[in-house]
């Protein structure tokens, strides 16, 4: 089996991107399993896809298999934990320790999947200074030093939708690159900033669509 240098990334459509951590989450689970070699049929079953859209994707960036034998589960792992650029630990930093921000914090499953929350902030002064695990919850003002210190380039904001555009701001101003959003709004960013959204009741409203009404009577 043979690898192909990356192709530059704009060249690729992002919807592609956005399915390779998919491919990788479902081959690492393989793996755990013992299982040492697949196939993009199985693949396709597996995460409801077609076989040729995931030989597609996998074109992009090279030679993944060969017909008749499959995908080696462990090789295509490391390969596309290193297209993905997961084949280390990212520092994380996390702007709000509520509920959901202490939740993220004390989450132990991002690590082994090349995350690693690095600092907590918030401006809440009865939560600044108290513990979560092993990490302290600082002042907002002390965001420059700490993404300097730990060379972040991508953060979490866990605050309220009132707050999160005041956070984001601060965040680009300081150096991050890319933010993943746990607030229920739309972020104004410039062009060269990544913002990902995780918004649950997004997805409870898609899924009620198709569903019969069975509403909770006040």
């Amino acid at each position: 089996m043979t690898h192909l240098s990356t192709p530059v990334l704009p060249q690729i459509p992002d919807i592609v991107i956005s399915r390779l951590p998919i491919y990788l989450r479902t081959l690492r689970l393989l793996k755990d399993q013992g299982i040492e070699v697949t196939s993009s049929q199985e693949l396709g079953e597996l995460l409801g896809l077609s076989s040729a859209q995931i030989r597609k994707d996998l074109s992009h960036f090279g030679e993944f298999g060969k017909q008749g034998t499959g995908y080696n589960v462990a090789y295509l792992c490391d390969q596309l934990e290193k297209i993905l650029k997961v084949d280390c630990v990212w520092p994380v930093i996390l702007v709000g320790a509520g509920y959901l921000g202490h939740a993220l914090a004390s989450y132990t499953g991002f690590e082994h999947r090349g995350f690693r929350i690095v600092a907590v902030f918030d401006n809440d002064p009865e939560k600044i200074g108290s513990a979560i695990g092993a990490i302290t919850v600082q002042p907002v003002e002390a965001l420059p030093a700490a993404v300097k210190q730990h060379r972040c380039q991508i953060a979490i904001i866990a605050v309220p939708a009132s707050a999160a555009q005041q956070v984001a701001n601060q965040l680009i101003e300081v150096g991050i690159k890319s933010i993943l959003c746990y607030a229920p709004i739309t972020l104004t960013v410039p062009p060269h900033i990544r913002v990902e959204y995780i918004d649950p009741v997004i997805h409870f409203q898609h899924m009620t669509f198709y569903l019969e009404k069975g509403c909770i009577e006040e």
